[in-house]
């Protein structure tokens, strides 16, 4: 019932609908032929009162001419009377209407003029026949003034004989003053044009749009593009009959009414045009009227029609209402069960892609334990398992790693730890771990450093080398044996003084990836799908998680590659610059006041100079031996120098050590493992090695090596050792299989370790223990009794000479940046994440120990 009745009411809303739009359009077609019919009939009124003006025009000049011809015919009977007509003319004044008066007396060639010359008819043309009361017109000339001009010459008559010719000289001036001020609001154009010689002989002010590159007919018809042969054949008979004619042509893209109308017989003409759009402006102001009446009814006719919509609608509003909320709470349900099905398909994926991806290394771990047990009098074999065990477990590993990252970062629990950190220990760190992947290859890494400005900056540390590490793994991962890899960190020009903007680019010659392919490649679970990088494993969250983290720190990500031409990543990044980042009192106290820098790099030594700048140091930089010989000869004095190896090598060095005092160290900048700089160290002492590229801070390192007391110079120790052998641990591990491996790792190390099962042990051990009998402590951080952090707290708050110095060091399973920062805020040394790699172990506890030495 209801919807018959809603049926119902739709139908009379249609026909009521049509019919006004029926009634509008009887108006509107009604108004449309009233307002074309009084178009017509004002443009036919428009152009009656244009030949009025024009004839008008005509009038005026003719009467000009005729008053110009008179006034002739009184001079001539005037000089007629005078006993000397010569001196009368010679003493004729000019004024604004006759510019020349001259006489020729009968029976001679040349007369006199008012001007003194000697005159003569040469040069006025009388051949077209135009004449005024009688009197021949000559045609239009420049006069000697550069104006316009035509002459008048009348015959002197005395006593019924004629005894000269008089000739007056007109300029058109006095025409243009007897005009009118214009017509048609200034928007007609008007020229006047002598016949024979089709020029434009006047160019009256304010008569309307004139253009004063029209000098003839030819020109105005070119500038105007009247080309149409039969328009200019019919002009042309106009002109030869006299006839006034008009045409309508557009005129600059505007439809104009042009006009030629004869003055004087035909001797001259009117010529010019009116825009259509003039002639027709009445009619508009008469039309514009007429809508704006048929409006205000249409206004009122739909305010009335508006008045019976909104009864309706009220009528009608409730039953609609019902209908949109029914409507409505349909349309949620369906949504619910799509999002609901979207949920359960992602679920369902995100389980397939993690069941066979967990399961491939899984499968490894456990079929190879299986064979280790069948092959384990095989040494060969044991190792080869071994080594493919400890592979699927580092993968199994990076894909949990992985997976937990993904999901922290989707539920906006990562919050960046913004701390000052100094960026050579960014690129000091990720080169170390990725040198060796490169190395084992043997592809080629390239590291470079241009343009930065400041080396301290506040941010996360661990995440931008997270983005680092991303980028490069997989740079290695799908770039074959012998190609090349290159990681450039550029400055780029800072938006404000408090930042510092910096690009990070990541590039390889590697396989490259398909168009396709780069359009998902932050997608997670997305990997490069093709028969050269199947073989290569991967979750393919790592671009996910890169971009994720890349945006949380503001910055940007894009990538460009073409197919086994390799590709290009480019991460925009602006960090923000930590105040009083320079330490010019560590330079003051070791009496360091001036470097010499010998590189023959112009490039890198604008980049030693722009990141030396604030240091307090002066830097002396020169390309080669020969100019610090220069230098040094001149009275220069350095402290210390600075010599780049792969620029300069060997020669350059030794000439160098030769000039420069022998208590003045000199460091080597050479990349990792240069080629013969271990050699040269020994011929050069006192000399060290800084490995590229140049940072303030490893600067600063290395010549702490050199003076280990202000104003005290060393030479560094050679061959220091890089492993831990002689030193002694307490542990704190809970886990007794964790304990056992730990206890077996550093055995093999040549360390010794005590186990204590919780922090609270611990703490107890420590106190009892002799100042100097443990190098380290390795925590654990989740144990019962006092757990990791509740530990450290307790050995740093102990009054005890080594409480506050000795390193501490976490072991945990807690692998997040929030789990180091709350271990480094409990007081420890350094987070090392389990399970445990030996070589980072190694390295963190060697930087902790020798800390704790210096």
């Amino acid at each position: 019932m209801n919807r018959k009745s809603n049926q119902k009411e739709r139908r009379r809303g249609l026909t009521l609908f049509l019919s006004i739009v029926l009634v509008f359009c009887i108006l509107g077609a009604v108004v449309h032929q009233v307002a074309r019919r009084i178009t017509r009939e004002m443009s036919a009124s428009a152009i009656q009162n244009l030949s009025e003006s024009l004839d008008l025009i005509q009038c005026t000049i003719e009467a000009i001419l005729h008053s110009e011809a008179e006034f002739q015919a009184l001079i001539a009977q005037e000089i007629a009377r005078v006993e000397d007509p010569e001196a009368y003319v010679r003493t004729y004044e000019r004024n604004q209407t006759v510019s020349k008066m001259a006489l020729i007396l009968a029976g001679r060639a040349e007369g006199i003029s008012n001007t003194g010359e000697r005159f003569t008819e040469e040069g006025l043309d009388f051949s077209a026949g135009g004449t005024v009361n009688g009197m021949p017109v000559s045609q239009s000339y420049i006069n000697h003034m550069g104006t316009w001009s035509y002459t008048i010459k009348c015959p002197v008559e005395r006593d019924g004989r004629t005894i000269g010719t008089l000739y007056a000289e007109y300029v058109y001036d006095a025409v243009d003053r007897a005009l009118p001020g214009g017509f048609y609001n200034k928007q007609a154009s008007l020229y006047i044009m002598d016949a024979e010689s089709r020029r434009f002989v006047l160019k009256p002010k304010g008569m309307g749009q004139r253009n004063a590159g029209h000098l003839n007919l030819a020109d105005f018809y070119r500038a105007n593009s009247i080309q149409d042969a039969a328009i200019q054949a019919e002009v042309e008979d106009c002109l030869e009959q006299g006839e006034n004619i008009l045409f309508y042509h557009d005129i600059r893209g505007r439809n104009a009414l042009n006009y030629m109308w004869p003055v004087n017989g035909g001797t001259v003409f009117l010529v010019g045009y009116v825009p259509v759009e003039a002639i027709q402006q009445e009619g508009r102001a008469v039309n514009q009227n007429i809508f704006i009446v048929v409006a205000a009814m249409l206004i009122a006719f739909l305010l009335c029609v508006l008045f019976y919509y909104l009864s309706w609608r009220q009528q009608n509003k409730l039953h609609r209402e019902q209908e949109e909320e029914r409507r409505l709470h349909s349309q949620q349900l369906s949504e619910a069960l799509r999002a609901a099905q979207i949920a359960s398909e992602s679920k369902t994926t995100f389980l397939s892609n993690m069941s066979h991806d967990i399961r491939t290394p899984m499968n490894a771990v456990l079929g190879f334990t299986t064979l280790l047990a069948t092959d384990a009098e095989n040494p060969a074999k044991v190792r080869a398992y071994t080594k493919k065990i400890v592979a699927s477990g580092q993968h199994l590993l990076s894909l949990i790693n992985d997976i937990l990252d993904v999901s922290k970062i989707e539920s906006g629990k990562v919050v960046l730890n913004l701390e000052e950190f100094a960026l050579n220990d960014v690129v000091s760190s990720v080169e170390a771990i990725i040198q060796p992947m490169a190395k084992a290859k043997g592809q080629a890494f390239h590291l470079e450093v241009t343009g930065v400005r400041h080396e301290y900056l506040v941010g996360d540390e661990t995440r931008i080398n997270q983005i680092l590490i991303n980028l490069l793994s997989n740079a290695v991962k799908y770039t074959p044996e012998g190609g090349s890899i290159w990681l450039r960190i550029i400055g780029l020009k800072q938006r404000s003084s408090q930042y510092e903007h910096i690009r990070i680019e990541v590039e390889d010659n590697g396989y490259g990836m398909t168009p396709e392919y780069l359009e998902i490649i932050f997608d997670a679970f997305t990997r490069a799908e093709n028969s050269t990088t199947n073989k290569v494993q991967g979750t393919g969250l790592g671009m996910a998680i890169t971009k994720s983290i890349v945006e949380l720190m503001g910055g940007t990500i894009k990538v460009s590659s073409e197919v086994n031409r390799g590709s290009l990543f480019q991460v925009d990044l602006e960090l923000r610059v930590q105040e009083a980042q320079a330490d010019r009192q560590f330079w003051e106290q070791r009496g360091i006041s001036c470097v010499l820098l010998v590189d023959g790099d112009p490039e890198s030594r604008e980049n030693i100079l722009a990141l030396t700048e604030d240091t307090g140091i002066r830097l002396m930089a020169v390309s080669g031996s020969e100019e610090a010989a220069a230098w040094m000869g001149g009275g220069g004095d350095c402290q210390l120098a600075l010599l780049d190896w792969e620029s300069c090598g060997l020669p350059a060095a030794l000439a160098l050590r030769e000039l420069l005092p022998e208590n003045v160290p000199m460091v080597l900048l050479a990349e990792l493992d240069g080629e013969g700089v271990e050699e040269a160290l020994g011929r050069l002492s006192p000399a060290a090695v800084l490995t590229k590229p140049f940072f303030v801070s490893a600067f600063r390192e290395k010549a702490s090596e050199l003076w280990a007391e202000p104003g005290e110079v060393l030479l560094p120790e050679a061959g220091a050792p890089a492993d831990l052998r002689g030193l002694r641990f307490l542990a704190a591990e809970d886990n007794a299989i964790n304990a056992e491996i730990l206890a077996e790792l550093l055995e093999i190390e040549g360390a010794s370790c005590e186990i204590v099962e919780n922090g609270r042990l611990a703490l107890e051990r420590f106190q009892r223990a002799a100042e100097g009998e443990f190098d380290a402590i390795l925590m654990d951080v989740q144990m019962p009794v006092m757990n990791g952090h509740e530990a450290s707290r307790a050995i740093r708050a102990l009054e005890r000479a080594d409480a506050a110095s000795i390193p501490i060091i976490a072991m945990t399973a807690n692998a997040f940046a929030e789990d180091e920062k709350a271990a480094l805020d409990a007081g420890m040394s350094a987070h090392v994440a389990k399970p445990l790699d030996m070589e980072l172990l190694r390295r963190v506890i060697r930087q902790c120990t020798m800390k704790e030495r210096s």
